[in-house]
């Protein structure tokens, strides 16, 4: 969670529009002309202002090194590419979500959680052959194109698709009210088959082109296949149903039609010998990468919610699940019925929180001052009416944090009956709201990648000193599937907590 509101990026991508019907423009890869919503030009312009917007919703990494090295890369595989003349850009995101994404005119990122469970150069550079077929594919310009007769901008179709494609909408809807918007932002957001199954052909390309074996193509998917299966095993342990995840391949065809397609395009593309995996160089540059949440955003820590940054933690009641996002805190109930919403009011409400609840919609009902753990609070429960003018029963907790910023904790269920049932856990979170304790600030150290031999004892031995099970050690080192193990000595992933 961050401290501003990034969904003025949705309000700032949606201002502008590209006039006209359109041009006749030629598709690099294709050949064939296309009607289109933005010219070449067009796109490079769409793509510069929505990269300022991208770089509002996500923290770039702060790592120059592992930025170098991703960049050198993107530009060497773009060098071969249908569109060679763009001014490129690669970015590392500070995000821990498993995704890459493209926009526009030659703009490509990768999140630092998709580089974690890469195992050498040539699968990353898969990921980026994928996003960069995306751009010389003009993929983008298309999706634009469908929408503009929506009545949706150009720019906000392109840079809410990309956005929104890369981690999903929110489920929790901010105190301004987003609901219309983000509707339309998720129905942007899916690339087509035929445009996923093409770049999937054009990443293959571009890695034979760089003389990297295609069949990479193949290991990504299945990489990422692993992640899913961890995951609907981690979930039917709980007793849970999988959840669909905000990953790279969420938006994209089903991964065993991909493993196939990827399977015939690797088989018919013939070069040069390929060249090394790079592996040692990939390693390399991710040795010491955060992994997992970082500070800036708030750590979970099992029950814990953490933020070093902003001074503020929260305990979640036993069995409930913490859902850090960008711009909010959820804490869920097992029965996904119930959750208490934190965020943060932006710096222009206010500081006085019965101005803050006056400007939020607040009407009749109770209003009780209270302290929490030494901080100033307002409990309001009653009627709200909304931006859409709206009157609903609605329930929230200001709170002034030790540095003076004000976050709301909202209550939310599906029913009445829910809230109810739920009140003594909701009320037990929200009452653990604090500024970090000395044990807090011990715990709230980022975990990262770190090299390590492979032991006699395989990963089991390994998950004795990591902050991650055994399982997820297999998942992180291309070992969940059930292949062969690396061999003794061999230098594999491990995740350490920071010293």
């Amino acid at each position: 969670m961050k401290r501003n509101f990034p969904f003025a990026v949705l309000a700032t991508a949606a201002l502008l529009t590209i006039a006209g019907c359109g041009t006749n423009v030629v598709n690099p890869v294709t050949g064939r002309t296309e009607r289109s919503a933005m010219s070449p030009q067009q796109e490079v312009a769409t793509g510069r202002q929505a990269h300022q917007d991208v770089l509002k919703e996500y923290s770039v990494v702060d790592d120059a090194k592992l930025q170098a090295y991703v960049t050198a890369l993107g530009n060497k595989l773009a060098a071969q590419s249908h569109r060679a003349e763009l001014a490129w850009h690669f970015t590392v995101l500070d995000s821990p979500e498993v995704n890459a994404f493209a926009l526009p005119g030659g703009y490509v990122y990768v999140t630092r959680g998709i580089l974690a469970y890469m195992e050498n150069e040539a699968d990353l550079a898969g990921v980026m052959g994928h996003e960069i077929g995306h751009v010389t594919a003009r993929h983008g310009a298309q999706r634009a194109t469908r929408q503009q007769n929506a009545g949706i901008g150009v720019l906000a179709a392109t840079v809410l698709g990309a956005v929104l494609e890369s981690r999903g909408v929110s489920g929790a809807t901010d105190l301004a009210g987003q609901v219309s918007q983000n509707a339309a932002a998720g129905y942007i957001a899916s690339y087509s088959r035929d445009q996923e199954l093409q770049a999937d052909q054009l990443g293959a390309e571009y890695l034979a082109r760089n003389r990297y074996d295609p069949k990479h193509m193949v290991d990504v998917i299945q990489v990422l296949k692993d992640q899913e299966q961890f995951a609907a095993d981690q979930a039917k342990a709980q007793g849970k149903q999988p959840q669909s995840g905000n990953s790279w391949l969420a938006s994209h065809p089903s991964n065993e039609q991909r493993l196939q397609r990827i399977r015939d395009e690797a088989a018919q593309l013939t070069g040069d010998k390929p060249v090394d995996e790079n592996r040692a160089a990939f390693l390399q540059a991710i040795d010491g990468m955060v992994f997992g949440d970082s500070p800036s955003q708030g750590l979970v820590r099992g029950q814990q919610f953490l933020h070093p940054t902003l001074d503020i933690a929260l305990t979640a009641p036993a069995g409930w699940a913490l859902q850090n996002g960008s711009e909010t805190l959820t804490v869920m109930s097992p029965q996904r019925d119930a959750a208490l919403i934190l965020q943060p009011v932006p710096e222009k409400a206010g500081t006085v929180h019965d101005d803050i609840l006056r400007r939020w919609g607040a009407e009749q009902g109770r209003t009780d001052a209270k302290t929490i753990n030494g901080l100033k609070a307002t409990h309001f429960s009653g009627v709200r009416k909304n931006a859409q003018g709206q009157r609903g029963n609605a329930e929230i907790t200001l709170i002034t944090s030790a540095k003076g910023a004000v976050y709301a904790l909202v209550y939310a269920a599906k029913d009445g009956q829910s809230l109810q049932s739920r009140r003594a856990a909701l009320t037990q979170a929200e009452e653990s709201f604090r500024a970090l304790t000395a044990d807090d600030k011990k715990l709230a150290k980022p975990w990262k990648v770190a090299l390590r031999p492979y032991p006699a004892g395989g990963f089991a031995e390994m998950a004795k000193t990591a902050v991650v099970t055994e399982a997820q050690l297999k998942l992180l080192n291309g070992r969940y599937g059930g292949e062969a193990p690396p061999k003794v000595g061999e230098r594999v992933k491990t995740v350490v907590a920071a010293p």
